[in-house]
């Protein structure tokens, strides 16, 4: 009666939770003097309230019914197990129910792999309840530790379409992002008939859609983990046109959203495969459609869908900017296309500033791709005044959204690009200089190197501003910095500080004895090629400046390294130093007799002459020139 009651009903459904009907079929379903009949009822009025609301589901959780339910498992009845299982499925897809809970007793997923082969039933529950609670690394390695793939692999070919759908569901979580379970399906086959070729057949148009995207979703982890190779038929004749089908306006929202976040994330790193999907079946322009008609007019008819479909129009938004960052990642000529889409850059700067965060995601992973663009840089993106709502985007942003966002930032302050000033008048360097504290390390390295872009060529005041906003502790702070990304960026910002003599004087003239300090910390650190030769870069700019070399010809510790690197045996190293040497002893410069006998005193000359002999041509050529000065 209960059963009856509550089919179809929440009201019915939310009664019997209040008066306290759950412990009390939990009781009937747990005694071991209970028929099989009653506790297969028990469980499958249990199941019914779970089809309720999320409430319900929460209800359900709170009186342990799980654990009861697992232990329903163990018994040998199989109505009772299927009716325990539907539950479960049940309960799990619900997102209110922690995925844990199926993995706090280890025995429970190999329980359930053995019972895959009891029926059609156990089956479809048993894989649907492994798709949902599989989120993450730590869940693919259990279950494949646990025999997922072989257990599954056979079901793929079960006469229950149901059976072979929600197997397909459990290949496509397993593989996702997963190279070790992607390296594994390769290599099996089912009845002679390996993995891949079954997910290919599984595409074909005459399928139902659930079950082409989702084959589309597990060729596509194979081929980003690499076990399929990107120019691979199944992927470039198959897999690819399958997706892009998905973005048509026939097709659902959901499937639509699906297609084009899946698509986004097979060609994201690969530039052939995004030219191939740039001219099929007109992409771009099909997916100018996400931004207009959640839904399709032949779905109209239902007032339902189309209230549903107004709600989550922001999904085919963040979709279609994700699958247009992919696509403009590389390619010039696409990227232009892209930009040449109706209304494209104001629906990027509406996007920056949607409420939702998984659009302005998007939104400025988009931007961050086109902006790879010195034409753009230099058109689409001044007409727009794109930089007003990227550094209102930067403003107390999650860091997901920083990272992007500030990367960006850096190609905008590229010193061909005309956004560069109003950028700096609108207080970006306070913003940078505090994104180099960051305890993230991708916004550390972005708020240096968006430093070193805005230095690069810069006038003298935007230079001083750079050294006050960062501070001379931070300045330390960033060279002693164990990555080395920041520690080259930051080089290189202090490479562009010190640039044309009038600028180096002055930054020496206050910061001197701080740069001097850092130089010499890091020509004693133990640092790789690049950095030293950076740094010694930095030593030949100050030797550059006409009171600034004063510094570096008192300081005779650097005069010994700089003497040291001039026979290292890496031979870029020993040509920075020689630059250091040439503009320190050029002949038209005040006091230059001063300095070249001390150099000559401390045994330069006779290395130049040594070097003047070298097989490597560029050395030879600085040498003998260097040796000139001291002649004329």
């Amino acid at each position: 009666d209960m059963k009856n009651a509550v089919i179809g009903n929440n009201k019915q459904k939310a009664n019997l939770i209040v008066l306290g009907a759950v412990p009390r079929l939990l009781y009937l379903l747990q005694q071991e003097t209970s028929s099989t009949e009653l506790r297969t009822e028990c469980a499958v009025v249990l199941g019914s309230l779970a089809m309720g609301t999320e409430n319900n589901v929460k209800s359900l959780l709170d009186c342990h019914i799980i654990p009861a339910l697992l232990q329903g498992l163990l018994s040998p009845d199989l109505k009772f197990i299927e009716a325990c299982l539907r539950c479960l499925r049940t309960i799990f897809i619900s997102p209110v129910t922690p995925e844990d809970l199926l993995y706090t007793d280890a025995t429970v997923i190999s329980h359930l792999m053995a019972l895959l082969s009891r029926s059609r039933y156990t089956q479809e529950y048993i894989c649907q309840i492994f798709s949902h609670c599989c989120k993450g690394p730590d869940h693919q390695t259990i279950l494949f530790n646990h025999g997922a793939v072989q257990n599954i692999a056979h079901l793929l070919v079960s006469t229950s379409y149901k059976v072979r759908m929600q197997a397909l569901k459990c290949f496509s979580v397993l593989a996702f992002e997963n190279p070790q379970v992607s390296m594994t399906l390769v290599n099996v086959s089912v009845d002679g008939e390996l993995l891949p070729q079954i997910f290919v057949r599984m595409l074909q148009r005459d399928k139902p859609i659930e079950m082409q995207l989702t084959s589309a979703k597990c060729l596509t982890s194979m081929c980003r983990a690499g076990a399929i190779r990107t120019d691979d038929a199944c992927i470039v004749l198959k897999t690819l046109p399958c997706l892009v089908r998905m973005c048509s306006k026939e097709r659902l929202l959901e499937e639509r959203v699906e297609g084009a976040e899946t698509l986004a994330y097979l060609i994201e790193t690969d530039v052939e495969l995004q030219r191939i999907a740039s001219i099929t079946d007109h992409l771009i322009v099909m997916l100018a459609d996400y931004f207009k008609y959640p839904s399709s007019v032949s779905a109209i008819t239902d007032i339902k869908r189309l209230d549903h479909d107004l709600k989550h129009a922001h999904e085919l938004r963040q979709a279609a900017f994700k699958l247009y960052a992919s696509l403009g990642a590389n390619d010039e000529d696409i990227r232009k296309k892209i930009i040449e889409t109706e209304n494209m850059m104001d629906r990027i700067v509406n996007g920056l500033s949607e409420s939702s965060i998984k659009v302005r995601l998007a939104a400025v992973r988009c931007l961050h791709s086109l902006s790879r663009s010195v034409q753009q840089l230099r058109t689409s993106f001044q007409d727009h005044a794109v930089w007003k709502p990227l550094m209102k985007v930067l403003q107390n942003a999650p860091n997901e959204i920083l990272i992007v966002a500030s990367s960006t930032l850096c190609n905008l302050l590229l010193e061909f690009s005309p956004s560069k000033e109003p950028i700096l008048e609108s207080g970006a360097i306070e913003l940078l200089c505090s994104l180099t504290q960051s305890e993230n390390l991708a916004l550390r390295v972005n708020g240096i190197w968006a430093l070193m872009n805005m230095a690069f060529q810069a006038e003298q005041k935007i230079k001083s501003d750079i050294l006050r906003g960062l501070s001379t502790e931070q300045l330390f702070q960033l060279l002693s910095d164990s990555d080395v990304n920041v520690l080259m960026k930051t080089l290189g910002l202090l490479r562009n500080l010190l640039s044309t003599r009038p600028h180096i004087d002055h930054i020496m003239s206050t910061h001197g004895k701080q740069i001097m300090q850092a130089v010499t910390l890091i020509l004693e650190g133990e640092h790789n090629t690049e950095v030293k030769e950076q740094t010694l870069c930095i030593l030949a700019n100050i030797a550059d400046g006409t009171t600034a070399k004063e510094l570096i010809m008192t300081n005779d510790d650097i005069l010994q390294k700089i003497k040291y690197y001039m026979s290292h045996s890496n031979a870029k190293l020993q040509l920075a130093a020689m630059f250091c040497i040439s503009n320190l002893i050029w002949n038209e410069e005040e006091g230059s007799q001063e300095r070249q006998d001390k150099l000559r005193d401390m045994g330069i000359v006779d290395i130049l002459h040594k070097l003047s002999q070298s097989s490597d041509p560029n050395l030879c050529d600085k040498a003998k020139t260097a040796l000139q000065q001291y002649l004329a």
